[in-house]
């Protein structure tokens, strides 16, 4: 594959990408961690607010990477290491992406906000 056939906008958001996943792997270990559901929560609402903010086209996008990452840090603290979660844990680590939606939607919608001030709308 050629750099010509990559559009630009999917290079621009590579980066990102890579944040997404930074952001969703350091709350699923929280998560494993602290073992505070509130918390994580906060932790998924934060990052998805930055990330819509600062790419608000299809905000759910930033939903599914850093909440796919917390399910996951509980299945390698399963079977890696000593830390057994109860079915509690593993049903809120699946809605601690709730918080998510309203995170990054709230955030491309404050992006949004922002751009037309800027413009003088």
């Amino acid at each position: 594959m050629t750099t010509d056939s990559v559009s630009p906008r999917v290079c621009s958001d590579a980066p990102f990408y890579v944040l997404a996943a930074l952001a969703g792997m350091g709350t699923g270990w929280a998560d494993v961690a602290v073992n505070d559901l509130l918390f994580t929560a906060l932790l998924v609402l934060m990052a998805c607010m930055l990330l819509g903010l600062l790419r608000p086209h299809w905000p759910w996008r930033w939903v599914v990477i850093v909440g796919i990452f917390i399910p996951l840090a509980e299945l390698v603290a399963y079977l890696a290491f000593t830390v057994k979660p109860t079915r509690a844990q593993v049903y809120g680590s699946f809605l601690a992406a709730l918080p998510g939606i309203a995170g990054a939607y709230g955030g491309s919608l404050m992006r949004g906000v922002l751009d037309n001030l800027r413009q003088g709308k």
